[in-house]
């Protein structure tokens, strides 16, 4: 049995349709063994499937193959994820104390500078 890398990307509920997964494939997002692929490359049991989506790489090996899309707890049969954890990333929040009332204009600018932000925008000259 063969499967296209597009059909089984899509069977194996990587992406929400076949055309997303042909999409993928012509912008270079899905590789095979480390090699770029057309959608119709087919795909053996054994290989290495890199499938980039919102900017991470999956990585998923191909222990069966299927062409219709099937239930969740099915396709996650069909491959093995090799996706390595990501990272967590931690992003300070500034709080401030319940009934303090709004910021001062000295505490507003210190947002602005940390945010990036020009603090002279919309004052008249």
């Amino acid at each position: 049995m063969d499967a296209r890398i597009d059909q089984w990307l899509w069977a194996v509920r990587q992406t929400k349709t076949r055309s997303a997964a042909t999409a993928a494939c012509r912008a270079g997002h899905v590789r095979i063994n480390g090699e770029p692929v057309k959608a119709a490359t087919k795909v053996k049991v054994g290989d290495t499937v890199r499938y980039r989506v919102q900017g991470w790489d999956r990585i998923l090996k191909v222990k069966k193959l299927i062409v219709k899309r099937v239930g969740a707890p099915i396709a996650r049969e069909c491959y093995e994820d090799l996706t390595p954890e990501r990272p967590y990333v931690h992003i300070p929040v500034m709080r401030r104390e319940p009934g303090t009332g709004r910021p001062t204009k000295k505490e507003r600018r210190e947002l602005d500078r940390l945010f990036g932000r020009d603090s002279n925008w919309g004052r008249m000259r």
